[in-house]
C-alpha cells in the first residue's frame, strides 16, 4: 500500500471526525434533563442543593461546543470522567477523546506504512487508540492511590494528635492538608473546601470516598459517621483505624512478595506466542499472511486469542487475594 493510499484514509477519517462535530448537534433527551434539573435547582431549599446547582451551571457554562460533541462520543461518559478526576491530573474528557484518535491514526498509519496488511493494521490501531490511553489512566489511578495509601495512616496519625491537643476535626483536616505534600493534602483540601461551602462533614467525606474508591479512605468515612452519631472517643478510635491500616498494607506486600513468582510465569507465558509470531513475520512474512486472508486460519486464531484471554483472567483469579 503506497502512501496516497494511506493519506486518503487518513483524510477519510478526518473528514468523519469533522462531520461528527459538525452535525452531531445537542441531544433531545439530554437538553430535557437540563431543563428539568435547572427547574428544580431553582426551588431548591437546602444549602447542597444550591451549591450543586451552582458548581453544574459553571460547569455548563465551562465546556464549549465541541468539547461536548467530542464528549459524547465516549460510551459511559460519566465513568470515563471520574477515572480522569482519579488521576489528579488537569485533564478533560475531549482532550482523552483527542488522544483516543491520535492513537489510532498514528499507529494505524505506521503499520499500514510498513505494508502491514490493512484488517492488521487497523486491529492495531483500535487496540493502541483505545487501550493505551485507558492503560495509561489506569496507571496512574494506581499510582496515585498507591502514594494515598502509603502517606494515609501519618494522615490519621496527623488527626489524632490534633484532637488530642484540643482542635475540633475540621481544624485537624486543615492542618493535614497543609503538612502532607501529594494526594493525601490534595483530597483533604478539597474536603476543607467543601466544608467551608456549606457541606456536610459527611457528604464532603464521602465524595472524597467515592472519587478516590478505596476501602481505606471508605474506613475513614465510616468511623467519623459512626463516632458522630454515637459519640465515643475519636482520638483513640482513629488510632486503632491507623494500626489497622497499617497491618493491612504489611500484608497486601506480603502477598504481593509471595505472588509475584506467579505473575512473573503468567506474563511469561501470555507474551510467548505474540513474541514468536512477530519474530516469523519479521522474517518471513509470506509464511504467516494466510492468518489475515484465509478464514479458516483467521477462526483459528481468535479462537487462540479467546482461549488465552480465559486462561489469563484464570490466573489472574487465581492470585487475587481480597484483603
Amino acid at each position: 500500500m503506497n502512501l496516497s493510499v494511506i493519506l486518503i484514509i487518513a483524510a477519510a477519517f478526518l473528514a468523519f471526525v469533522v462531520l461528527v462535530i459538525l452535525l452531531g448537534g445537542p441531544s433531545v433527551a439530554k437538553a430535557k434533563t437540563r431543563r428539568l434539573a435547572t427547574v428544580k435547582d431553582r426551588h431548591a431549599a437546602s444549602t447542597e442543593a444550591v451549591v450543586a446547582a451552582q458548581m453544574r451551571k459553571t460547569i455548563q457554562t465551562g465546556s464549549g461546543d465541541t468539547n461536548a460533541v467530542l464528549s459524547s462520543l465516549v460510551p459511559r461518559r460519566e465513568l470515563m470522567e471520574l477515572r480522569i478526576r482519579r488521576t489528579g491530573k488537569p485533564w478533560t474528557l475531549s482532550q482523552y477523546t483527542f488522544a483516543t484518535m491520535g492513537g489510532f491514526v498514528v499507529a494505524a498509519g505506521l503499520l499500514l506504512m510498513l505494508r502491514t496488511p490493512l484488517p492488521l493494521a487497523l486491529l492495531v490501531g483500535v487496540f493502541v487508540g483505545v487501550g493505551g490511553p485507558y492503560w495509561y489512566l489506569g496507571r496512574l489511578i494506581a499510582k496515585r492511590v498507591a502514594a494515598f495509601n502509603t502517606r494515609f495512616p501519618d494522615a490519621i496519625d496527623l488527626c489524632v494528635r490534633g484532637l488530642k491537643s484540643g482542635l475540633p476535626v475540621t481544624e485537624t483536616f486543615q492542618v493535614v492538608s497543609q503538612e502532607l505534600p501529594g494526594p493525601v493534602g490534595e483530597e483533604f483540601k478539597g474536603v476543607v473546601e467543601r466544608i467551608r461551602i456549606g457541606n456536610t462533614m459527611e457528604a464532603a467525606l464521602q465524595e472524597s470516598a467515592n472519587m478516590l474508591g478505596t476501602p481505606e479512605f471508605q474506613f475513614f468515612c465510616i468511623t467519623i459517621a459512626i463516632q458522630r452519631e454515637t459519640g465515643g472517643n475519636l482520638a483513640e478510635t482513629l488510632a486503632n483505624l491507623s494500626d489497622v491500616l497499617r497491618k493491612r498494607a504489611q500484608m497486601k506486600l506480603k502477598i504481593k512478595a509471595m505472588s509475584s513468582e506467579a505473575k512473573a510465569s503468567a506474563y511469561i507465558v501470555g507474551a510467548l506466542p505474540f513474541f514468536v509470531f512477530g519474530i516469523v513475520w519479521m522474517m518471513n512474512p509470506d509464511y504467516l499472511a494466510g492468518f489475515f486472508s484465509e478464514e479458516r486460519l483467521i477462526v483459528t486464531g481468535l479462537g487462540g486469542l479467546v482461549w488465552m484471554s480465559i486462561g489469563a483472567f484464570i490466573m489472574k483469579k487465581m492470585i487475587s487475594f481480597e484483603i
